[in-house]
């Protein structure tokens, strides 16, 4: 088990690693990847700004929003027109170009359909801008950064860096994924919820290496810490962690799960905390777990797409037979009206005109498929958010939270849910115990 150094060399995990960079020209050392060319290691050193940006590591920006201003309307498109009535309704507008077809303007479906496109555009960037609006919030909280001369700098999350030295307060949300240092209790003891990551609102403990707990209490000493964390990359395991925290003169220390204050958790009954940034960013394994804003289809749009698709079935069938009828009419009956409506010459035999007709009827028959049927569908939807957003039977007074309709495209699916699977802790006792009586003989 080793790390290939700069020169080729090999260097074996006992090996100490420099712990400053005097050089200006300092390269990092290579880390091991896998068979992907994905390092497997991640080397971390405390207040050493200029080693850490040699691995190019992840900053504390994230994003939840789907769209750029360059990605909106591409994508957005691409997404509506696996809609399948949409596609309908575009191909209808490329045979009303087409003269011997259809004597329509295409605008007349054009209109309709550009309505639907943009009433839906509009509300997805809708959406959108609200989680726009829910990152900027979040990356723009402050968090407290041991920078220079051994003074604490108030700076936004988002300017947090792997190898930062953090100080989180009570009550405050952890910024990054942070190795405990040191905490206001002399054991190295901290509390932590992690409602946002399991859901479970009971407080669970977390603590401090015992050669760090006492030893970087105050903040000069936290300034001068040097070492370096050699751990696991980052990874979706929020239960598991690995590594070894290195300090000048002492052993390699191991480092497990009970270390590591995860981005998500909250501290709880703990006047302070002091961390060292391992994961930022969208390398934190809260980040990692997060699947992405993915486009969503419900139970009803799927639905809907089906029995449009027999819609289809049925006005093929329809346009077949008019088709069929119409060569027929060509071929025993279309001589005598030529006198009054000459055919176009090389369109006047019975096939080529029940093809033709075939594609008109499509056009004639093309109000089967309901083009408002989306958009009447988006309104609803967009009612019910308000409606979800103002209903005081859903806001809960104590901690003055509203419900929040976070997205307007799975309003429907609310009520689709037949089976929720939970453990019991805390489902019944609210994780609230009240002592009603005892018996003592």
């Amino acid at each position: 088990n080793h790390i290939v150094g700069n020169e080729g060399t090999t260097l074996e995990r006992d090996t100490e690693i420099p712990q400053t960079a005097d050089s200006a020209d300092y390269v990092p050392i290579a880390l091991p990847k896998d068979e992907h060319g994905v390092p497997n290691e991640r080397i971390v050193f405390a207040n050493n700004a200029q080693r850490n940006a040699g691995y190019q590591y992840k900053d504390n920006f994230v994003t939840t929003a789907k769209y750029s201003v360059l990605t909106f309307l591409p994508i957005n498109l691409f997404e509506q027109f696996q809609r399948i009535a949409n596609v309908y309704f575009l191909l209808l507008i490329i045979l009303q170009l087409i003269p011997q077809i259809s004597a329509l303007n295409p605008i007349t479906t054009a209109f309709p359909l550009l309505l639907v496109l943009c009433v839906t555009a509009i509300k997805d960037g809708f959406d959108d801008y609200a989680r726009h609006q829910s990152d900027k919030e979040v990356n723009t909280r402050e968090v407290e950064v041991m920078r220079s001369e051994g003074a604490w700098q108030v700076v936004q999350w988002r300017e947090v860096l792997t190898g930062d030295i953090v100080r989180v307060e009570q009550d405050d949300p952890i910024a990054c994924d942070l190795l405990c240092i040191a905490t206001s209790d002399e054991n190295g003891d901290c509390f932590v919820e992690t409602a946002e990551l399991d859901g479970e609102t009971n407080l669970k403990l977390r603590v401090a290496l015992k050669e760090t707990a006492t030893a970087y209490q105050e903040d000069s000493s936290l300034n001068n810490l040097q070492g370096f964390v050699r751990c696991e990359p980052p990874n979706t395991d929020l239960h598991y962690y690995k590594g070894t925290f290195q300090l000048p003169g002492h052993p390699r220390l191991p480092l497990d799960n009970d270390n590591l204050l995860l981005r998500g958790m909250t501290l709880r009954n703990t006047k302070w905390v002091t961390g060292l940034a391992i994961f930022t960013g969208h390398e934190t394994k809260l980040m990692k777990n997060a699947s992405g804003t993915q486009f969503k289809r419900t139970k009803i749009d799927i639905q809907t797409n089906r029995l449009i698709i027999y819609i289809f079935g049925l006005l093929t069938i329809l346009c077949t037979i008019s088709g069929i009828g119409s060569g027929l009419w060509a071929k025993n009956t279309g001589e005598d009206f030529e006198i009054y409506l000459p055919f176009e010459t090389g369109l006047d035999s019975p096939a080529v005109i029940g093809t033709l007709a075939f594609f008109t009827f499509i056009i004639l028959y093309s109000t089967l498929v309901p083009i408002s049927l989306y958009v009447s569908v988006e309104f609803i939807r967009l009612g019910q958010s308000f409606l979800i957003d103002w209903d005081l039977n859903m806001y809960h007074v104590e901690s003055d939270t509203p419900a929040k309709a976070r997205t307007t495209t799975l309003n429907e699916e609310l009520g689709q849910i037949e089976y929720v699977f939970s453990d019991k802790t805390g489902t019944l006792t609210q994780n609230v115990m009240r002592f009603l009586k005892c018996s003592v003989q």
